[in-house]
């Protein structure tokens, strides 16, 4: 089964990252680089594993469109959204054997360093292969 696991940040976050002082903990090169080592670390365990089929970061927020319709009125809008505070920051898509074991892999995740021991969550939700699948 392929489970994907979807992790959040905010435009905070992103500017925090970059060493903006937004409020919160400035984050140093140093800390950059122990997140992309854990992460380069988890991925490749993952893969060795067979267990990833794909990872990806997202852009900052600020690089964010919205397209839809209000009304029957088409919009498009540029981010960030003052009606949201976190957004989607990436997601890896893995295949194993169970929830539990997706459930698990989003926890390791989750131990990422970061400078101030920040908070953080990830959804983990199966990929369904038909419209029988989605659970209704």
């Amino acid at each position: 089964m392929k489970y994907m696991i979807l992790s959040y940040a905010s435009q905070r976050d992103y500017d925090e990252m970059t060493g903006k002082d937004a409020g919160g903990v400035v984050w140093k090169p140093e800390d950059m680089a122990a997140m992309h080592e854990f992460m380069t670390t988890v991925n490749k365990e993952l893969e060795e594993a067979g267990e990833l089929v794909e990872t990806r970061g997202l852009a900052a927020p600020v690089h964010t469109r919205r397209a839809g319709v209000r009304d029957g009125v088409p919009f498009v809008t540029d981010g960030p959204y003052a009606e949201t505070q976190e957004v989607l920051a990436g997601y890896w898509v893995v295949e194993c054997e169970s929830f539990d074991r997706a459930t698990e892999i989003a926890v390791r995740l989750g131990q990422c360093p970061m400078p101030g021991n920040g908070d953080g969550y990830a959804d983990i939700r199966p990929i369904t292969d038909s419209v029988e699948d989605i659970g209704f």
